[in-house]
């Protein structure tokens, strides 16, 4: 049986540890931990931000006020009592406008049914000249029938549901929202990972290696 992401979280939460821990989050973060490194913001909000990741990455970067906001409580207790992290809609921002220099959303928005929306949202909050740096599952994912699996902690496998995105649609609702997408980034397993990443020769020797993230960074038109 297919969970709904909610459902799945509820599950993983137990065994969900709060770095990059498997080769597509690994490659995810090659691409977007340089973007949020050049950006100079001083509030920033992980948006979807499960475990909790990319909070110290966010401070790194000098931000001094940083969030992180999820909607699985069993997702945001796997962080502990770590300051800054709240439970809310990622559709329905719990906060005010123009709020925030910068918001991250890692690999969340395969959650998300209408990108139109999330994308309206995310204007709402996002100060002018604002940041938005996010990743979704690629589109070759849909066209391969590939899913996203988990092992809970008794060691059973779940398939988790998501709402696959192509390009198109993404451009059209940050364009919208008056989001001007400045960079799209479509990463592949890199040759190196065969010698130290666990079924990545396998998988680049079956799929040819395709690309298996998008990462797109936009700015809030001023």
């Amino acid at each position: 049986m297919t969970l709904s992401a909610r459902e799945a979280y509820e599950l993983w939460a137990d065994t969900y540890p709060p770095v990059a821990h498997n080769p597509l989050m690994r490659v995810e973060q090659e691409v977007v931990e340089p973007l949020l490194a050049r950006i100079r913001a001083t509030r920033a909000l992980d948006l979807g931000t499960g475990s909790g990741r990319y909070l110290p990455l966010l401070r790194a970067t000098g931000a001094t006020a940083v969030l992180g906001l999820d909607f699985s409580l069993a997702m945001l207790r796997r962080g502990g009592a770590a300051p800054g992290r709240v439970c809310g809609d990622a559709c329905r921002l719990p906060f005010k406008r123009s709020v925030f220099d910068l918001i991250n959303a890692s690999l969340m928005v395969g959650d998300v049914a209408d990108l139109g929306v999330w994308s309206r949202e995310i204007a709402r909050v996002l100060a002018p000249g604002g940041h938005l740096v996010y990743s979704d599952f690629h589109p070759s994912w849909a066209q391969r029938g590939w899913s996203r699996t988990f092992r809970s902690a008794d060691g059973e496998m779940h398939e988790v549901s998501f709402n696959p995105h192509p390009i198109d649609d993404h451009l059209t609702a940050l364009e919208r929202a008056g989001l001007r997408v400045r960079t799209i980034r479509e990463p592949r397993f890199s040759s190196t990972s065969d010698g130290f990443e666990p079924g990545i020769k396998t998988f680049r020797r079956r799929w040819g290696n395709p690309q298996v993230v998008v990462v797109f960074h936009a700015v809030k038109e001023p």
